[in-house]
């Protein structure tokens, strides 16, 4: 068997040895030496010859031997000693008048048949000897009734066949000859050479293509040949492999041209073989409308005018395979107003640039968006040029206006977007303005605030420790340090004897070292002595 030959189709043969042909080709040729052995053998002096001929035509047998000195030229069919007369120049007519004599020595058979077959002998009678000359005669017929058989495939009307991609595809040629006839498939691709998958010495020749491919699409020959006689018949089948679109049908709208008004219907649906069929439909009666549709290979287009009043109106596109008759596939456009977006304020500083946006985010088919000037020119559109420039990136529009100036440039702009169904605008007002220095104000602002930090410490160091907070507010309640203010009239204090009292309890709280009984001292004593508590003196 053939190997495979791709990852999308391959081949298998019916079993056909190569060495079958030789092998058959060695044999014959052996039976024919056997044959001029035998009649060497058998005969006396004379040749052998061997003639081929054709079933239902007419053969001549010619005596090699014959002279002007014969007096008899006998025929006979086999061995001259074993089989009767055939046919004799001295009067001797044979039983079946297909046979006759051509110049009283060759032997002429009309309408060869297979049974005529055999071996016959030419005898010349002479004065002295007889010579014989034998001729084997061999009667090929066909190859006849060729037939070729692939499937399974479908016939078009043309005789065409054609199968569906990565199928199983079974090849037959067969023929009736004889002897056995040589029969072989070759491949004829479109565009390409041709390519022998297989030839074998048979009456049948079969082989197998599996998962088929388009590769595989082209003319398929099968020839059978005689081997004896030569004669060839062929017989030539023209395969094609179909496959549906892998997806969808895409649809869309495209705008015929800007002063007619009307639109073109797009409908594609490519990918599949041969070309789907197309057609547009709309709920509603097309047939009062212009509808012209142009098909191309896979795609058609429909023009539509007076697209005014199809506004809102959906359109769908219906598609075909020959391999899918029961499943339709299509897709649907709608003709939509143009929808527009954008900042309806801007602004701008003298001598500066500033950009207007417009983005479209409705319409079929696309709306085609322009820059207008409502005020001077109200009709003229914006080109890009000079200090204007005008660009589009997809679905947005944009309009940069460099060196801003508040008597030509402040006012409305006009964002136009229009289609062959309908027309939007969007007014836009721009503002120019003198620019501010902020720089300058936030230097003043700083300095200002600098200013007023070194007023505020130039007070506070003026003012003295008067307006230092007190230690106390950094001590806490409980802190036992006592501030005593004496004159020095009232140093005797001091000297009281150390066994007195009410000075020991004094010290001893000013000390911290000890707390005083409750029941010896029921009030406390105050923690801090004026001056003008001293200056007063003690009371009566």
């Amino acid at each position: 068997s053939l190997p495979p030959r791709s990852s999308q189709g391959q081949r298998r043969v019916a079993p056909a040895p190569p060495a079958q042909a030789a092998m058959a080709r060695r044999l014959l040729l052996a039976g024919l030496c056997l044959v001029f052995a035998l009649g060497a053998v058998q005969g006396a002096a004379g040749t052998e010859t061997l003639v081929v001929g054709t079933a239902g035509r007419d053969v001549t047998l010619t005596c090699q031997n014959a002279s002007q000195r014969a007096l008899v030229v006998e025929w006979f069919r086999g061995d001259p000693d074993m089989t009767p007369i055939l046919f004799s120049s001295d009067g001797k007519l044979p039983d079946d008048a297909r046979f006759s004599l051509i110049g009283n020595t060759s032997l002429h058979i009309a309408g060869l048949r297979p049974q005529d077959e055999s071996n016959y002998t030419c005898k010349e009678v002479l004065n002295e000897t007889d010579h014989l000359h034998r001729i084997q005669l061999l009667v090929a017929s066909g190859p006849d009734k060729i037939s070729v058989q692939i499937h399974p495939t479908t016939t078009l009307p043309n005789g065409t066949l054609y199968a569906k991609r990565h199928d199983i595809l079974n090849f037959t040629c067969t023929t009736i000859s004889r002897p056995v006839p040589t029969i072989k498939w070759d491949f004829y691709p479109s565009g390409s050479t041709h390519e022998l998958f297989t030839e074998v010495n048979s009456s049948q020749n079969s082989f197998i293509l599996h998962q088929i491919s388009p590769r595989y699409q082209g003319n398929y020959t099968c020839s059978a040949k005689n081997p004896l006689s030569g004669f060839q018949a062929t017989l030539t089948e023209e395969l094609l492999v179909y496959y549906p679109p892998p997806s969808l049908p895409q649809c869309w709208v495209e705008t015929t041209n800007e002063s007619s008004g009307g639109v073109k219907l797009f409908c594609q649906w490519p990918g599949g073989y041969p070309h789907p069929t197309l057609y547009w439909r709309d709920k509603e009666d097309l047939g009062s409308r212009e509808f012209n549709a142009t098909s191309q290979e896979d795609s058609l287009v429909a023009t539509l005018n007076s697209s005014q009043v199809l506004r809102e109106k959906e359109f769908t596109c219906h598609g075909s395979h020959v391999l899918e008759q029961g499943a339709k596939a299509s897709c649907t456009v709608r003709l939509v107003d143009p929808m527009i977006i954008s900042d309806p304020v801007r602004s701008c500083f003298v001598g500066r640039a500033v950009t207007l946006t417009c983005h479209l985010i409705a319409g079929n088919p696309p709306a085609r968006i322009t820059w207008l000037r409502n005020i001077s020119q109200p009709e003229m559109e914006i080109q890009s040029g000079g200090r204007f420039h005008v660009s589009q990136e997809g679905n947005t529009s944009t309009l940069i206006i460099e060196n801003c100036t508040r008597s030509t440039d402040e006012g409305y702009y006009v964002c136009k977007a229009e289609n062959s169904v309908g027309l939007r605008e969007m007014f836009i007002h721009l503002t120019v303005a003198e620019p501010v220095n902020i720089s300058g104000i936030v230097g003043t602002i700083v300095v200002l605030l600098l200013l007023g930090i070194l007023v505020f410490f130039g007070v506070f160091l003026y003012a003295g420790p008067r307006y230092c907070p007190k230690g106390t507010l950094l001590r806490t309640r409980d802190s036992s340090d006592i501030l005593v203010l004496m004159d020095s009239e009232d140093e005797d204090v001091l000297t009281e004897p150390a066994g007195d009292p009410a000075w020991h309890k004094a010290m001893v709280r000013a000390n911290g070292h000890a707390t005083w009984p409750k029941e010896s001292f029921p009030a406390e004593m105050p923690s801090e002595i004026s001056l003008e508590e001293k200056e007063a003196g003690p009371t009566t």
